[in-house]
């Protein structure tokens, strides 16, 4: 199975520096982009993510940068052979872990106050495919011509129903101090033309899911993607990457 894969972060049309941030394998994306190939057979893990450091809070391009360097160090130290169950308590354990460092880094500093960011990744890991988030940037699966939102925003959004908020209820440091992520082993629904698209809420504020859908099915890129966003209007920072499986 091969995982085509274009990435991009851009600072939006309105915002002065970019916060979100994007790992693709070993690649650290800000304020720019790029396309891979990778083979899952070739190796026994593979790693996308993306985070977007908190606006409202203080560096949080620091945070969205710490936590996904050190979720890459983390990922390409996990021991292979690991059960499904021992991989989520991994995990878990790491996000106790990146929290305390995020916090303890505000603490002692106080240009890095409550910084915080949320994270959203697709893992390959031992012949299985992961999702992960903690937050409201999300990851979606294309298939059949369909766009379907596989993550659940953590928003005052979806406890409320719908009423429209910009407030998250969860995310890695930003005043958390227990946060929690969803893990889902999603490794029945990569399927040969299937796409995965991970976003910022800069792309889901100004593209609505049936305007992603018709761009997913006409085949556009993660860059295009940004650039429909910032066309709309950009007034945040927008960052997306899409792997499309071959």
């Amino acid at each position: 199975m091969r995982l085509n894969i274009s990435a991009s972060s851009r600072v939006g049309c309105v915002r002065k520096n970019n916060e979100d941030m994007i790992l693709v394998g070993e690649w650290f994306i800000r304020n720019g982009k790029m396309s891979a190939h990778e083979d899952t057979l070739a190796a026994d893990r593979f790693l996308l993510a993306v985070a977007d450091g908190m606006g409202g809070h203080n560096s949080g391009e620091v945070a969205s940068s710490d936590v996904l360097h050190n979720f890459q160090f983390f990922f390409s130290d996990l021991p292979i052979g690991l059960s499904i169950s021992d991989f989520n308590e991994a995990i878990y354990e790491w996000l106790s872990s990146i929290n305390y460092i995020i916090d303890s880094k505000g603490q002692s500093d106080e240009r890095y106050n409550k910084m915080g960011t949320t994270l959203v990744s697709l893992a390959y890991y031992g012949g299985e495919f992961f999702w992960m988030n903690c937050g409201d940037s999300r990851i979606y699966r294309y298939h059949a011509g369909k766009l379907t939102q596989l993550s659940t925003d953590h928003s005052l959004n979806t406890l409320l129903g719908g009423v429209r908020s910009s407030v998250i209820t969860n995310c890695i440091g930003g005043g958390c101090k227990s946060s929690y992520i969803d893990i889902v082993d999603c490794t029945a629904d990569v399927l040969p033309g299937d796409a995965f698209l991970l976003c910022s809420d800069g792309l889901t504020d100004l593209l609505s899911d049936e305007k992603i859908e018709k761009c997913m099915a006409e085949g556009f890129d993660a860059d295009s993607l940004c650039r429909d966003a910032e066309f709309a209007g950009g007034h945040d920072n927008v960052s997306v990457i899409v792997a499309r499986v071959e």
